[in-house]
């Protein structure tokens, strides 16, 4: 049986409902999926995640290789037992650090040289090294190495990226074949990239599809140009991906560009905003998001939002949860990452009903409408 599913698409958007079957689970989509890069979702525990309807989450390649190694995950049994999570994992190629960490990279046709962040050893990843550590992991997802290219970027370099890319991807997908990490029901994603050039993006997308992966992410977005130019890039390949395999918008992005690229045919997000933000006392509401710090909650008895069924809001009030910020309790942080995560998990579960009643062009106009003039 095919890993995804395509059960319904909106008739007047590009909205997909759909459902990716993993080795750890089912995953109903559109999802997203919350960050877990060294082995945690930041301030929970994996029974808050399973409280809030959490179905697949995150790890990160290049993070878990230099600590702990990913050798020593597999010793304790793979990652899902090393965490205490028995949903489906989604695990980065480490694609992204190439971006990142420019500074400290030297990019080569065979993969990338790093010098580790924490204590500047040598590391080298290459299509065989991220499989190799993906498989180790267990990932039920396992991205492919990639390079992504900056915003603003010279065609030239984008197109390199682009073919460099590609490369890289087959020989993923060969590794993964050749030693039975797909046969054992791992999938492989590809990504494509391709930055504002839409014949690039193009490009990219059309000779990914023909290698027949599990899934395709959009890369390259949410790097530092503006939001309709990030739209932009999302409309420009999503058409040329495969109707009937998974598509994952990586690395983003706020509830209104959420519903914005489910308008355009994505089905799984992830992104930090939720965990990160909470730490400080910002917590997302349907009128945009709120400052839990600041005086005007000082009193307030309500909940962050009333009627949403998740332990923070079921017992704590705005007041409590400026308390805990202006004490400097860490409690204050894990409650507010329960209520994001929940709101962004709840939104998606609104995503999927809309789409199955057909409404979800106007649902999520009014829903977007509604946010940004509360955010405003």
């Amino acid at each position: 049986m095919a890993p995804f599913t395509l059960l319904q698409t909106d008739t007047a958007t590009a909205a997909r409902r759909g459902r990716l079957r993993t080795r750890h689970g089912v995953v109903e989509t559109p999802i997203f999926m919350p960050v877990g890069t060294q082995g945690t979702v930041k301030a929970v525990t994996p029974a808050h995640l399973r409280e809030i309807g959490a179905q697949i989450i995150l790890g990160n390649t290049y993070h878990l290789n230099l600590r702990p190694g990913s050798a020593l995950v597999r010793e304790m049994g793979g990652l899902h037992k090393f965490m205490g999570w028995d949903g489906p994992i989604l695990t980065d190629s480490g694609g992204f650090q190439v971006f990142s960490l420019a500074r400290l990279r030297e990019i080569s046709p065979e993969g990338v040289a790093f010098q580790s962040h924490l204590d500047g050893a040598r590391l080298f990843l290459g299509p065989r090294e991220v499989m190799g550590i993906q498989a180790d992991l267990g990932s039920d997802i396992a991205m492919v190495l990639d390079e992504c290219p900056p915003w603003p970027c010279e065609r030239s370099a984008c197109a390199e990226a682009v073919a460099r890319s590609l490369r890289w991807a087959t020989q993923c997908r060969q590794v993964a074949t050749d030693s039975g990490f797909l046969a054992a029901g791992h999938h492989v994603f590809a990504i494509a990239q391709g930055s504002s050039f839409a014949d690039l993006r193009r490009e990219a997308a059309e000779s990914l599809a023909a290698l027949d992966f599990s899934g395709y992410a959009i890369g390259g977005v949410s790097v530092g140009e503006p939001e309709p130019e990030m739209l932009a890039q999302v409309a420009m390949t999503a058409p040329f991906l495969p109707a009937d395999k998974a598509r994952y918008t990586m690395g983003l992005g706020t509830p209104p560009q959420l519903l914005k690229m489910v308008a355009l045919g994505v089905d799984m997000f992830d992104c930090v905003l939720p965990t990160r933000v909470a730490r400080n006392g910002l917590a997302f509401t349907p009128d945009g998001p709120i400052n839990l710090r600041n005086e005007r909650f000082r009193a307030d008895p309500r909940p962050v939002v009333e009627g949403l069924d998740n332990y923070t809001c079921r017992n704590f009030s705005r007041a409590y949860l400026r308390h805990l910020f202006m004490a400097g309790e860490m409690l204050g942080g894990t409650l507010v990452t329960i209520h994001n995560l929940h709101f962004f998990l709840d939104l998606m579960a609104q995503v999927r009903a809309h789409i199955e009643t057909g409404d979800y062009a106007s649902w999520h106009r009014g829903w977007i409408e509604r946010y940004e003039a509360g955010h405003s």
